[in-house]
């Protein structure tokens, strides 16, 4: 299905430019990252992004307050969806092994603007989505402690900027050591559901869901599960973690490749098995609807076992955003070594840490707002977030359309199976899935992009000499 080949690469990854117009951020030539994980490491890194369990308790109840029983259909169609995502992601990263990832890639196959825009919308999804989860914290926290659900998240965000500022190999093993704990908390709630059928298989495909009044049933529409798609994406979404760490990896050309889809499959099934068990163990349609996964682990299980899972899935969220901040201060860091901002910012974001090689500074400009947000309503923002998914998503899919052109189709990468149909499918599909949106989420996301546009239009084109000069280091 895949090959791999081997013919010396072309010179076509990363735009020419002359001496005179480099302009030096900080001393001396753009930096490099240290490449110092390999696929194990890349893959608990990466998994621990895609956090199966604290999305399962902290995201998955909104899509069962919507969606019902049709919840796990949903999230099965969106893991469908993204094997070929996957399949994208993974031929792009190993052409262009960038801590800019979706930018990177997109930049340098379809053009700048494209990749300025892919980098806002992926901007827009690392700065929200790791409060957002963050917040979440003080739900599972409470059988212990009862802590302000904005102090809790702040709290999440600092512990997981400081961790951020180590050295990635030892984030990769302090992240999979929380990664197995929320691996058994996921494990229990699916033995523990399916331990305590009320209905059968069929259930999963019966598309309903309580009414408002919680003694009635509604059929969920196919529009309704379109709708959904858009988080349903968002859910597994975090198997593009192994791009933006592609330039810390060891032989980026085959070990990016195998992260995403060793990635994509591990957290689809950890994520899946729960979600229908739940669907097939809640006590009634109106319980389920309600989405109080803790709830129903209690009254499956006591008071003890749900105390656990609680406390392993505080973990698992305290996991997710020490690798969110790590995945999203390496873009920011991206953008300037490839000089997307005036002068000064540039040479600020571009620092590395001369103890743990790691970008410090644009760890902090991550890690400290993000904590600001958790004071901030982010009810919107679930909407934004799949809509900027989405849009990511059908940017990266016209980039592999196109990535084969010219001399790129003999450089050494990864190749993914059925192209060119992959990516013209996925664009037609995500384009739909997109146009199902809700206007409000769509209006907020498009006027940011709009503001972004004009950015490019008034500062970056004119400047194309020396402004958003995106490369990749060998």
């Amino acid at each position: 299905m895949t090959e791999t080949l081997h013919t010396p690469p072309q010179t076509a990854a990363a735009p020419v430019v002359p001496d005179s117009a480099r302009e030096a951020v900080g001393p001396g030539a753009p930096r490099a990252l240290k490449r110092s994980i390999g696929v194990v490491g890349g893959t608990l890194l990466t998994l621990s992004c895609v956090t199966p369990a604290s999305t399962l308790f902290v995201v998955v109840p909104d899509l069962f307050a919507t969606l019902g029983t049709a919840t796990a259909l949903t999230i099965a169609i969106g893991a469908l969806l993204c094997v070929g995502v996957a399949f994208c992601y993974a031929e792009l990263g190993t052409l262009i092994p960038s801590a800019g990832g979706e930018y990177a890639m997109v930049s340098t196959m379809a053009g700048r603007l494209a990749g300025w825009l892919v980098f806002v919308l992926s901007l827009l999804v690392v700065m929200i989505v790791p409060p957002v989860i963050a917040m979440g914290t003080a739900d599972y926290l409470a059988p212990l402690v009862q802590i302000d659900a904005r102090y809790a998240g702040a709290g999440v965000m600092v512990l997981a900027t400081l961790a951020g500022l180590l050295d990635l190999r030892a984030n990769a093993w302090i992240t999979g050591v929380f990664l197995v704990l929320e691996v058994v908390a996921a494990a229990v709630v699916a033995v523990l559901g399916f331990t305590h059928a009320e209905r059968g298989a069929g259930s999963l495909v019966d598309l309903t869901v309580a009414d408002g009044s919680g003694s009635g049933t509604e059929a969920v529409t196919a529009m309704l599960i379109v709708s959904g798609l858009a988080i349903a994406l968002f859910v597994t979404q975090g198997f593009s973690t192994a791009v933006y760490l592609s330039e810390e990896m060891e032989d980026p050309r085959r070990n990016v490749a195998r992260t995403v889809l060793l990635t994509l499959g591990i957290s689809a099934v950890v994520l899946l098995v729960p979600v229908a068990a739940i669907t097939v163990g809640a006590p009634d349609l109106a319980a389920l609807t309600r989405g109080d996964i803790g709830g129903m682990v209690e009254g499956w299980s006591g008071s003890g076992v749900s105390t656990f899972i609680s406390l392993c899935v505080a973990l698992a969220i305290i996991n997710a955003g020490i690798v969110m901040v790590i995945q999203n201060s390496r873009v920011l860091f991206a953008s300037a070594r490839d000089k997307a901002w005036p002068a000064p910012v540039n040479t600020v974001l571009s620092r590395l840490g001369s103890r743990f090689g790691s970008p410090w500074v644009a760890t902090l400009l991550v890690g400290v707002p993000g904590a600001g947000l958790c004071f901030v309503n982010l009810d919107t923002l679930y909407g934004v977030t799949g809509v900027s998914v989405t849009g990511m998503y059908l940017l990266v899919a016209v980039a592999a359309l196109l990535g084969r052109r010219g001399g790129r189709s003999l450089a050494p990468a990864w190749r993914m199976p059925l192209w060119p149909g992959v990516p013209v499918v996925l664009i037609a599909v995500l384009a739909y899935v997109l146009s199902r949106q809700e206007v409000v989420y769509l209006l907020w996301t498009g006027g940011i992009v709009g503001v972004a546009t004009l950015y490019w239009l008034c500062y970056l084109r004119p400047r194309g000499a020396t402004r958003w000069l995106v490369s990749v280091p060998e």
